[in-house]
C-alpha cells in the first residue's frame, strides 16, 4: 500500500486503510452515495462510494480496516478517492501501527521543553496551577501527551495537542519579550492551558472523535471548568486572577462566530488568540502542502482560507 501522504492525483489506490468515518448521503439528483474518511499514520483522505450497491463493494463500518481499490482525484484543491472496490480486511492482514498518525517532533522531547516554561512562571498561584496539571496529574499528562489538537483541521495526530500547545507557548514567550504591556506569567499560563479542554472534548485514537461533553460543551467551556476546579484546590487563589485566566481561555478563538463565548478584553487574551490562530493556520498550510507533494501549481480554492493556494519556491531557485 501507499501511505496517504504519498498519493497523487490520477493514481490508482490499492491497499488496506482504516475507515475513520462512513456516512450515507444523497446527491442533488437523489442518488445515494457514501462519504468515507480513510486514515493511516500519515493522515486522512476524503473518499466517496458513488455506487454503494456495486458488486465490488462489501459491507464495512467505521473503525474497520478495509482493503480499498479506487482512483485518486482532486476536489476543491484536496485529494479525494473514488472507491471502486472495498473489502473488510481480516486481522493479520495489516499492521495497526501503520494507521495511527503520530507527531514527528518526539513527544517526550516536546514535553520536556514544555516543562521548562512551567518552571519559568514566577507567580506562586499560577506556578502551582501549572504544576498540578503538568507535573502531578499523571492521568491528565497521559491523555494530554496522546491526544490530537483537532479531529481533522490541524494537528490531528497523536501528540498533536502537545505540539500545538508548545508552539503557542513559544509564540507567547516571544510576545512577552517584544511587548512589555503583557503579563508574562498570565500569558504563558494561559497558553499552556488554552486547549486542555480537548483532553475531554476528543476521544483517544484510533477514534479521535467528539465525546458527549465535546458535543454539548466544547473544549473552551470544558477547559475553563478544569481550571476552576484546580484553582479551588489551591488555598488563597485570587478570584480576580482566576477570572483573568479563564477569560483568556474563553476568548482565545477571538470571535463569537468562531466559538468563543467572549471576545478578547485583555492584552493577554489578544496575544493568545493571535498565537493560537497563527499556529493553527500555519500547521494547516503545512499539512495541505505536504499532501500536495511536489505539485507546484495552484491547488484550487480552499474553504478555510477562502482562497486558491499555491506553494512558493523556498529553495531560492
Amino acid at each position: 500500500m501507499k501511505f496517504i501522504n504519498e498519493l497523487h492525483e490520477g493514481e490508482k489506490l490499492a491497499g488496506i486503510y482504516l475507515c475513520k468515518h462512513k456516512q450515507s448521503a444523497v446527491t442533488k439528483n437523489g442518488k445515494p452515495y457514501e462519504n468515507v474518511i480513510l486514515q493511516d499514520k500519515t493522515g486522512t483522505i476524503d473518499a466517496k462510494i458513488w455506487d454503494p450497491n456495486s458488486l465490488g463493494i462489501d459491507d464495512f463500518d467505521a473503525m474497520d480496516y478495509v482493503d480499498i481499490v479506487g482512483d485518486v482525484t482532486s476536489f476543491q484543491g484536496s485529494l479525494q478517492v473514488s472507491i471502486k472496490r472495498a473489502r473488510k480486511a481480516s486481522e493479520g492482514e495489516y499492521d495497526p501501527g501503520n494507521y495511527l498518525p503520530v507527531s514527528d517532533k518526539g513527544i517526550d522531547v516536546m514535553y520536556a521543553e514544555l516543562l521548562t516554561y512551567v518552571r519559568k512562571v514566577e507567580n506562586t498561584y499560577l506556578s502551582k496551577l501549572l504544576t498540578d496539571f503538568f507535573v502531578e496529574d499523571t492521568e491528565f499528562i497521559k491523555v494530554f501527551k496522546g491526544n490530537s489538537a483537532a479531529k481533522t483541521v490541524h494537528h490531528g495526530f497523536i501528540g498533536g495537542l502537545l505540539e500545538h500547545t508548545l508552539s503557542v507557548v513559544r509564540l507567547c514567550d516571544y510576545y512577552t519579550k517584544a511587548y512589555p504591556i503583557l503579563n508574562g506569567d498570565l500569558l504563558i499560563t494561559a497558553a499552556m492551558l488554552h486547549d486542555i479542554g480537548k483532553t475531554k472534548e476528543l476521544s483517544a485514537f484510533p477514534v479521535n472523535d467528539y465525546t458527549d461533553d465535546g458535543q454539548l460543551l466544547g473544549h473552551i467551556m470544558i477547559g475553563a471548568e478544569m481550571i476552576h476546579d484546580k484553582a479551588r484546590e489551591i488555598p488563597g487563589f485570587p478570584a480576580r486572577l482566576e477570572s483573568e485566566l479563564k477569560h483568556c481561555i474563553l476568548a482565545h478563538h477571538g470571535e463569537l462566530e468562531y466559538g468563543s463565548p467572549k471576545k478578547p478584553a485583555l492584552a493577554e487574551a489578544v496575544a493568545l488568540n493571535m498565537a493560537d490562530n497563527t499556529d493553527a493556520k500555519m500547521e494547516t498550510l503545512t499539512e495541505i502542502f505536504r499532501a500536495a507533494g511536489n505539485n507546484k501549481d495552484w491547488l484550487g480554492f480552499n474553504r478555510l482560507f477562502e482562497s486558491n493556494l499555491r506553494k512558493t519556491e523556498c529553495d531560492g531557485k
